[in-house]
């Protein structure tokens, strides 16, 4: 099975009460065994989701310790920059950000599907019939 492209939402849900679901939880269970695939600005964009929930006391720094720690057990690769006219193309499409439009476009060139709880996302894969985990 490919490996399936996860987006920062996906991550993050897991880390808070209120956003956990089962459907995060299935996600990564798929992550563990066929691998997570992510653009290289999902690096950034995890840590400044902790960074925020840190500052608006939704976590302490001993739980976003502790969640950083059990990330990296998850087997996730960071892909090769893309074709920025492929993004931009999507972005404009959909009217995405470009950060957005990277996981999109990831998961289109990859032929892989993509998991994400960011309803746009989900619309502009559905569009462009990217599957969605």
């Amino acid at each position: 099975m490919a490996p399936l492209v996860i987006d920062a939402s996906v991550v993050l849900s897991s880390l808070f009460a209120d956003e956990h679901n089962t459907r995060a939880d299935a996600i990564l269970d798929q992550v563990r065994i066929n691998e997570g695939l992510v653009p290289g600005h999902w690096w950034f964009e995890t840590r400044n989701g902790l960074l925020m929930a840190e500052r608006r006391r939704r976590a302490s720094v001993d739980q976003t310790s502790e969640f950083l720690l059990s990330l990296s057990d998850l087997p996730i690769s960071v892909a090769l920059l893309p074709d920025e006219n492929a993004v931009f193309a999507l972005a404009r499409r959909h009217r995405l950000t470009f950060y957005d439009a990277a996981y999109l476009e990831l998961a289109k060139r990859e032929g892989c599907a993509l998991a994400t709880f960011d309803g746009e996302l989900i619309a502009a894969a559905k569009a462009e019939r990217v599957p969605l985990a």
